[in-house]
Formats: structure tokens, C-alpha cells, sequence
């Protein structure tokens, strides 16, 4: 017992260690893991030989199953609604003709029997969030047009699709009939959104409505809420897979006590759950069966990357009116990891009679994809004049707040207060502090330069550098070509009481407005209630 701890601590601390090296090396992260599981295997170093299916299969979904969960936390509800449409239909009905571009080639092209070629199709027919956002994230690369949250929503929620169609192609492989697929199918996807919600509103009303969870215990409380989401759907036939992920949507989109602990939480969990899986996957493979897979591999791979993944997306995204740099960049984005190879392992685990290798042409498949799609994805941003340097890709997230926090501090101005009688363009402040508003006499005044600080001023200060404990929040909004307030004075705006702008961020820079400054088109205005 104490060798197999030991065995895990080493792990873990060589995976931590060389995570601090892939960016120099210009590698995923995830792929770090991947290559460190494979030095530990049977073709690495130390020949550990490992060939548990069943037992990885079922640690690689407890972890898949918070990575899902804490995707959904982390994904922001799209102000935009095309968004959010444009991305759904991707990880639909995009998912699904990916699966079924990818069973034909593998049917008619390579010769693989129906079901196998079926199986291949859907267990790599779901793109790979961790991976393609670990690129973006590590990188700060924001990408034009919303393309993140595009992203971002379709690599999320595409994976429960992906299974389903994988859990079709296992009653197939079972000899089932397909008058009990079509049942299944509707099961899957009903208890799956059913619990999904149920979950969810569950949990919203324990932490709005009682005190039934204590201080310090939130994070539990809402991973036991995960586990239930995907055990209970699953128990009975349904997507444990969509149910969680829409259970993570939904409490993440909500406004719950201490999500920032909880995202400091999950992010920690999650990232050992990468390391996990992906050593773990590592671990299981053997390399030198490469020779037995490879040309299947590379044919799957080469249609997959330039004919199936780029098919689904153009049909889908040409009818949007996207941008062709757009269209194309969300093509090549389309990495396979850590889903599809644990669907491949759950197949391997049935113990049914396969033909062909099918774990080790998806491995092959999704470590040349990590491998040199997660390589290219930032020179190619670049060329394609995707990246917008004036925002930032954390903002797509709801753990944008973990990343740029912001505190909100007042300041009473006393007799012998340093800024008595001063204009406020003399104050010398903190680079990372900007006065927000002046409270006077119970009036309260927007800041200029030239405004005079007089005694028993109260200054509202806001602050870039330590988390917020106040109740008040900033939040942002953009100034879109059809909003009302676009080329309208501010003191011509009716606002709603207690409601009052910080500051304005245009074209990369950032000001503090007067009742004079006017509101155009692209302006991100961050404002507050009070």
C-alpha cells in the first residue's frame, strides 16, 4: 500500500514540476502528462506493465465527470443569444454529423466492420474543452468575432452528445436490436436534462433559502451535488454526462454564497483530475502497437482534421454568417483528448469481441491531435488576425472575477486628511487605484480632474489588486451597434436609481466619464448599483 502512495506522490509532484516547462517547450500541458504516463508504461522507463481497463475506466469517469461539471460552472451564459445558438447547434447536431462523416470514411474507405466504424466515429466525434482552453488560457489569447465563447460552449457541452452516440454504438456492438436503441436514446437525453435541472434548482434553494450548509463546508456541498447529477440519471438510463454539465451551467450562471472559494476549489480539483486521466491514459497505452494501428490511425486522423471536423462546421456555421477566418480557425480547433479516449476505454471495458485495436487508434488519434493542432492553434490565431488585443479570453469564463478581482473601498476625507483641499488630478494614487465617486453632503459626484476634495468627502475607491468583500459588484457592458445609448451624452440617459458608471474602456484604454462623455459603438462601460 505504501509503494502505491508513494508510487502517486512521485507522480503527481513530476507532473506539477514539468507542467512549469511545456509553455517554454512550446507544448500542451496536457500532453505533458500524457507523454510522462507513457515513460511510465510498459514502453517507457521503469516498464511498469498496466493494462486494468475496467478499473481506469471507472477513476477516468469520476474525474471527467467534475471536469464536465466545472466546464458548465465556468461557462459564462452568452449576452449575445446567436452565441449561444450558434454554439449549441456545433455540439449537436455538429457532433453528430462528425460521427457520422467519420463511421463512413472508416466503413467505406478503410474496411472496418459497421459497428467498429461507428464506434470509431462517435467516440471521436467530441472536441476537447481542457484542451483547446489550456492553449488559449496559458497563451491570453482572445480571439475576434466571440470566438472563445463559441469555443468554449461547444467543446463543453459537446461531450454527452459524443457519449450517447457512443452508448448507441455499444447496444449495437451487443447485438441489440434498433427498436431498444430508439428508446434508450430519448432516455439518455430526458433524465439527463430532467435531473440536470432538478440538481441545480436543488442546490439554489439550499444555499439561498436555508442554513443547512455550514461555513466552510460550500465546495463539498456542491461536489457531492455533481456526483448526485451524474449518479442518479445514470443509475436509470440517462446522460449522467449532460446531466452534470447542465447542472454546472446553471449553479455557475446562478448568484450563489463564496463562488469564488468554490472556483479556487474546483480549479485545484479539476487540474488533478487532468493529471489523473491523461496519466492514466498515458500509462495504459503501448506505444510500440503503433505499428499495428498506424495506418488506420493516421487515415482516421488526416479525415477527421481536414474533412469531417471542417464539413460539420462550415455546413453549420455558413448559414450564421460567420467570418470565413472565424470559420475556419473553429475548424482547426476541433482537438480530440481525455473524452474520447475514456469513451474508447468504457468500449474496451464491455469485454466484447472488437476486431481491431479501437483504445489505441483513438489514443494515437488524440495525442497527434494535442500534439500538433494544440501546437499550431496560436501561430495560427495569429496569422488569421483572429487575436483582439484589447480584451481578455479569462472574460468568457465565470471565474473571470478569480483572474482581474476588484475592491471596492471607502475612504473618509478627515481635517487633516493629505487630499483636503486638493484638485483631484493632484492626488497621486496607486496605479492599480482609481477614485469612483465622490459622496458629498449626500449628494454624490461623478470625478473629474479638476474637482476640488473638500473635508467629510466620502471617496469610493476601487482597486485592482486584492479580491472583493463588498456587496457591491462592477459589472460590464458593450455598446453594440443597435443599444439604445449608443451616441447619447451620459447626462441624456434615464438610469434606474443607485445605478452609476465607474469608467469606460475604449480602444484599450480606460477613463473615467462626466456627465459630457458620449457613449459610442464598442464601448465596454463597467458600472455599479448601489
Amino acid at each position: 500500500m505504501s509503494v502505491i502512495i508513494l508510487f502517486c506522490a512521485v507522480v503527481i509532484f513530476t507532473c506539477i514540476f514539468t507542467n512549469k516547462f511545456s509553455s517554454k517547450l512550446g507544448m500542451p500541458t496536457l500532453l505533458i502528462f500524457m507523454l510522462l504516463g507513457i515513460l511510465f508504461g510498459e514502453d517507457g522507463i521503469l516498464k511498469l506493465s498496466y493494462n486494468d481497463y475496467d478499473l481506469t475506466s471507472k477513476l477516468c469517469s469520476i474525474a471527467l465527470l467534475l471536469i464536465i461539471f466545472y466546464g458548465g460552472f465556468c461557462t459564462k451564459k452568452p449576452e449575445n443569444k446567436k452565441i449561444g445558438f450558434l454554439a449549441g447547434v456545433l455540439s449537436s447536431i455538429g457532433t453528430v454529423l462528425t460521427a457520422l462523416l467519420t463511421a463512413a470514411f472508416c466503413f467505406y474507405g478503410l474496411k472496418m466492420p459497421f459497428v467498429e466504424s461507428f464506434l470509431v466515429g462517435a467516440i471521436l466525434s467530441s472536441t476537447d474543452a481542457a484542451s483547446v482552453f489550456s492553449i488559449l488560457r496559458s497563451k491570453k489569447l482572445n480571439l475576434k468575432y466571440n470566438t472563445a465563447p463559441v469555443l468554449e460552449i461547444e467543446s463543453g457541452s459537446n461531450d454527452p452528445f459524443a457519449y450517447m452516440l457512443t452508448v448507441l454504438g455499444i447496444f449495437l456492438l451487443k447485438g441489440e436490436p434498433v427498436t431498444k436503441i430508439i428508446p434508450v436514446f430519448f432516455e439518455q437525453v430526458g433524465y439527463g436534462v430532467l435531473f440536470g435541472i432538478l440538481t441545480a434548482l436543488l442546490g439554489i434553494f439550499i444555499f439561498k433559502k436555508t442554513k443547512l450548509v455550514q461555513e466552510g463546508y460550500d465546495s463539498l456541498f456542491v461536489m457531492a451535488l455533481a456526483l448526485l447529477s451524474f449518479a442518479v440519471p445514470d443509475l436509470i438510463g440517462g446522460n449522467g454526462y449532460l446531466s452534470v454539465y447542465l447542472t454546472g451551467i446553471i449553479l455557475g450562471n446562478s448568484e450563489i454564497k463564496n463562488k469564488i472559494n468554490l472556483i479556487y476549489f474546483f480549479d485545484g480539483i479539476t487540474s488533478l483530475c487532468q493529471i489523473v486521466i491523461f496519466f492514466l491514459l498515458g500509462f495504459l497505452s503501448t506505444p510500440s502497437r503503433l505499428g499495428e494501428v498506424f495506418v488506420l490511425m493516421l487515415g482516421v486522423a488526416l479525415f477527421l482534421t481536414f474533412a469531417a471536423r471542417p464539413i460539420a462546421t462550415w455546413l453549420i456555421m455558413i448559414p450564421f454568417r460567420c467570418n470565413f477566418r472565424q470559420i475556419l480557425f473553429v475548424s482547426a480547433a476541433g482537438l480530440r483528448g481525455a473524452a474520447s479516449i475514456v469513451f474508447a476505454i468504457f468500449v474496451v471495458a464491455q469485454d466484447s469481441m472488437l476486431k481491431y485495436d479501437i483504445f489505441h487508434i483513438v489514443f494515437f488519434v488524440c495525442l497527434l491531435s494535442v500534439a500538433i493542432q494544440g501546437s499550431i492553434l496560436p501561430f495560427l490565431a495569429r496569422k488569421l488576425d483572429l487575436i483582439d488585443e484589447y480584451s481578455d479570453v479569462l472574460k468568457t469564463f465565470n471565474d473571470y472575477q478569480n483572474e482581474s478581482a476588484i475592491t471596492l473601498s471607502k475612504t473618509l476625507v478627515g481635517g487633516n486628511h493629505p487630499w483636503v483641499n486638493k484638485q483631484l488630478k493632484d492626488i497621486k494614487l496607486d496605479n492599480n487605484s482609481l477614485v469612483l465617486l465622490i459622496q458629498r453632503n449626500g449628494c454624490k459626484i461623478v470625478p473629474k480632474g479638476d474637482v476640488q476634495i473638500l473635508q467629510n468627502d466620502l471617496i469610493l475607491l476601487g482597486t485592482t489588486v486584492t479580491r472583493s468583500s463588498s456587496d457591491i459588484k462592477l459589472r460590464e457592458m458593450e455598446i453594440t451597434d443597435k443599444h439604445e445609448w449608443k451616441n447619447k451624452l451620459i447626462k441624456e440617459i434615464d438610469f434606474q436609481p443607485g445605478f452609476l458608471i465607474a469608467l469606460i474602456k475604449r480602444a484599450g484604454s480606460s477613463f473615467v466619464p462626466n456627465g459630457e462623455t458620449k457613449l459610442t459603438a464598442g464601448d465596454v462601460v463597467v458600472f455599479y448599483t448601489i
